[in-house]
């Protein structure tokens, strides 16, 4: 679950031509169904996942004699670059695992992807879930896994700064962040040479500033430099200039021993803004803080057109290509049943995407997260995976830029404005 790991953007794939990969079909004598091998391509490369989807797969087909499910899985690089090569010949695989946003409309942009809009029942599944999946309002994919990005803290460190709550406004979190500084304690971690953990602030700042709409606006015009984005740097370089961050982050690692997530976990570092994944990366790269880390949503700017219920994350889901057979269809609604997700969920690999689910989630910090986004009113997907991976790449230049100091707010916004409309010419 790792960012690193599963939600880094993917590279552009370039749009081809044609259909997808199609799957093979041979004809029976007697007006027995036809045998059809349903080629399947995943990343999940680890459990509990990885035996998940193998028994999935065992299942289907002992249901469905008539069905082989070949699966492709591969760790997160080379199932980007080995399903890159195929989306370039016009082909894609019958079922897949995709991230949506950016990447995601190319290949729908290209013709390579089923639009399944008509095919299926969306009533159970959460508003946030689906938000990455929907262009234009037809649906091409749908959700296996859904996160978000908040701050995990240390309970301990709150009571000796005296801050009672968690902060709901901005002005609340700046007033955290003084407090913990006035005793003694460094208020925030963060991965400055890895550059993604630092573009949560500036892109969580923005929903909050100028709304979800406007983000999703930013996209189609490509034009960052509206007042409110230019607001988002604004505040994020208010809390830069309180110092609230760990000697040397800007060369800091995130899961390395000396890194983000290993400041919080050893108690060195109060805070650190990151997704659902944190309470296991801690645990993994320091000594873990149990019962006192604690998680609360980024706060609302006061003023501000956004809401603290909206959140910010990824995840993960499965599309179809656009000439895949209707047992492909028939496959993805069984992987996404609600007795099947609820395994799935059960087991710790993934957080609910159907409503009534999140009395599944055993750990108790990610019940927090998946109450969270259940009770979500809007969701915004990772910048890098939302536009086109060369904008989400400048996203995270520019905002580490910014945290350097050598980056003003409005070079911050003109230069992302200059890359996203570049590539859209």
């Amino acid at each position: 679950m790792k960012r690193t790991c599963a939600l880094i953007a993917a590279a552009v794939l370039v749009a081809g031509c044609g259909g997808g990969q199609t799957a093979t079909t041979e004809p029976e004598e007697g007006g027995a169904p036809g045998k059809v091998t349903l080629e399947w391509w995943h990343l999940s490369t680890s459990d509990p996942l990885k035996t998940i989807y193998e028994t999935r797969a065992k299942e289907y087909q002992a249901a469905n004699p008539n069905i082989t499910v070949k699966m492709t899985v591969l760790e997160n690089e080379a199932y980007k670059a080995k399903l890159t090569t195929l989306t370039q010949s016009g082909k894609a695989p019958d079922v897949f695992a995709t991230w949506g946003g950016g990447v995601l409309k190319q290949q729908v942009d290209a013709g390579l992807i089923k639009d399944i809009s008509a095919d299926v029942d969306l009533t159970n599944f959460t508003t946030a879930s689906m938000a990455a999946y929907q262009f234009d309002g037809k649906t091409y994919a749908l959700p296996t896994d859904i996160g978000m990005v908040g701050f995990w803290y240390n309970k301990k460190h709150f009571e000796k700064a005296g801050i009672a709550e968690p902060p709901t406004t901005w002005t609340g979190f700046l007033d955290a962040v003084k407090k913990l500084k006035a005793a003694g304690i460094t208020p925030i971690a963060l991965a400055g040479k890895e550059k993604w953990p630092g573009h949560y602030y500036w892109a969580y700042l923005a929903m909050r500033i100028a709304g979800l709409p406007a983000l999703q606006q930013a996209g189609t015009d490509h034009d960052f430099t509206k007042p409110e984005f230019v607001q988002a740097g604004q505040q994020l370089k208010a809390l830069v200039d309180l110092e609230p961050f760990q000697r040397g982050f800007l060369g800091a690692g995130y899961s390395t021993p000396d890194g983000q997530s290993a400041s919080v976990a050893n108690g060195k570092a109060t805070m650190e803004l990151m997704g659902q994944w944190a309470p296991t990366v801690q645990a993994d790269s320091g000594e873990g803080l149990g019962e006192d880390l604690g998680f609360f949503p980024f706060p609302e700017v006061e003023g501000g057109k956004g809401a603290i219920t909206e959140a910010f994350g990824g995840g993960g889901g499965m599309a179809l290509g656009a000439d895949a057979p209707k047992e492909a269809l028939d496959f993805l609604k069984f992987l996404t049943s609600t007795e099947n997700h609820t395994k799935a969920v059960e087991s710790g690999a993934v957080l609910p995407v159907l409503k009534g689910v999140e009395s599944a989630v055993k750990d108790e910090n990610l019940k927090v997260v998946a109450e969270s986004l259940a009770s979500a009113t809007g969701f915004q997907l990772y910048l890098d995976q939302a536009y086109p991976p060369a904008v989400g790449a400048e996203v995270n230049d520019s905002v580490a830029e910014l945290f350097a100091g050598a980056k003003t707010p409005e070079q911050v916004a003109q230069d992302i404005t200059e890359v996203a409309k570049s590539e859209s010419e």
